[in-house]
């Protein structure tokens, strides 16, 4: 490989920068270049719905690295810029301006787009997502306390930031067309809980239900829900979740399913493209072929990625995990269970410490904790750090 290789990677969330540092670490002689829409450093966004909106916690501390570090390993930083084009035969990406960087190697992290809100009044004022730290901003400066507000959507987002409001002394409406929150991902035993951890914190969930409009005249004064309920609130934050932003991708031919297919190696079907993060829809030895919105897969992946655009890869076989922090409670889930036929319960959920876990045709895929404490991403050992051991060795995916 030349001592000159340059590598471009697009997007400079946490797949991308962790995965430019990378490459300035492993490559030193490689001229890396990392390109990001948003003018900031590179930052983390787990604390936009949590310590940052709070404000607990500075913003600089959600960097992923400081400028120097950077700057130490030789990384030019295009931040403020858009790529607007993949010109894969020639090897080159287009950049708003007109400017055009060529490439031995491409990453592309692009993370996703805000999914819109999609009924009547969604273009108020004081209706707003949460993606920058713009985004968090404009909520935290509505959330004075005693101020009343509607959270549409109770995934990850979603929950977090209704704890987060609550903590603020925001009175809080919670809707989700749901059974529970999280259901879809943690089932009814474990969405139960959060149901009832939120309930005790005095937010107002309604499940079942979705949202028909929301009414109001320059600035929202209510949301009307689709069985004809009404709920006066002062603003309103969607978490509807994201979209993978593949479209540069898809313009070129990359192969597209759910995000931009990747092998293990993180290559895309364009040669010496890779990709990570949201938008990769990853050949994964034990689950399949999935795509993951989680933060240890963004930063894991993406120095995978960089790895292997280096010819230094191994196969990504990262046991995925995840957390979620929510008043002064943190779960915590490691594997991979699109679905499931079985769980088993481990301590009490009414007590919140517990760990489940999720079962198909006997084989072990996931489990979910509370109250355990440990971290399956790091090192150390632990229950849950057992479980992703297990699930591990327990081999490939199910035909």
């Amino acid at each position: 490989m030349a001592d000159t290789l340059s590598v471009v990677i697009v997007g400079a969330g946490l797949a991308g920068a962790n995965a430019a540092l990378e490459v300035g670490r492993r490559a030193p002689d490689a001229h890396v270049t990392l390109i990001g829409r948003e003018a900031h450093l590179p930052y983390q966004r787990p604390p936009l719905s949590k310590g940052f909106l709070r404000g607990s916690e500075p913003f600089e501390d959600a960097f992923v690295a400081p400028r120097e570090a950077y700057e130490r390993l030789g990384i030019e930083l295009l931040l403020g810029r858009t790529a607007v084009k993949l010109e894969a035969d020639a090897k080159r990406i287009r950049l708003d301006g007109d400017e055009v960087i060529s490439y031995d190697r491409a990453l592309f992290a692009t993370g996703g787009r805000k999914r819109h809100l999609r009924f009547p009044g969604a273009e108020r004022e004081g209706v707003f997502d949460l993606r920058t730290v713009e985004d968090s901003k404009r909520i935290q400066a509505a959330a004075r306390p005693g101020a009343r507000a509607v959270v549409i959507g109770l995934g990850f987002i979603g929950c977090e930031v209704a704890a987060s409001l609550r903590m603020l002394g925001v009175d809080v409406t919670a809707i989700d067309p749901g059974p529970a929150p999280l259901a879809r991902v943690l089932g009814l035993e474990v969405g139960g809980v959060i149901a009832a951890l939120h309930r005790s914190h005095g937010v107002q969930l309604e499940l079942g239900d979705g949202v028909e409009r929301i009414e109001g005249g320059r600035r929202v004064e209510r949301v009307v829900t689709r069985s004809g309920r009404q709920f006066e609130c002062d603003f309103v934050v969607a978490g509807i979740g994201i979209d993978p932003d593949v479209d540069l991708l898809r313009a070129a031919g990359a192969r597209i399913s759910n995000g931009v297919e990747v092998d293990e190696y993180c290559r895309t079907s364009l040669p010496d493209v890779y990709a990570a993060g949201d938008i990769a829809d990853h050949a994964h030895p034990l689950f399949g072929r999935i795509r993951v919105e989680h933060y240890n897969n963004a930063e894991m992946q993406g120095r995978s990625a960089a790895a292997s655009l280096l010819d230094q890869g191994v196969p990504y076989d990262y046991v995925h995990s995840f957390w979620s922090d929510q008043y002064d409670q943190t779960l915590e889930y490691v594997g991979f269970a699109a679905t499931w036929e079985t769980t088993t319960v481990e301590g009490s959920l009414s007590d919140r410490d517990f760990i489940v876990r999720y079962f198909r045709r006997g084989k072990l895929l996931a489990a979910a904790a509370m109250g355990r404490g440990g971290d399956p991403a790091s090192e150390e050992p632990g229950e849950l750090k057992d479980i992703a051991n297990q699930i591990h060795a327990a081999g490939g995916p199910e035909v």
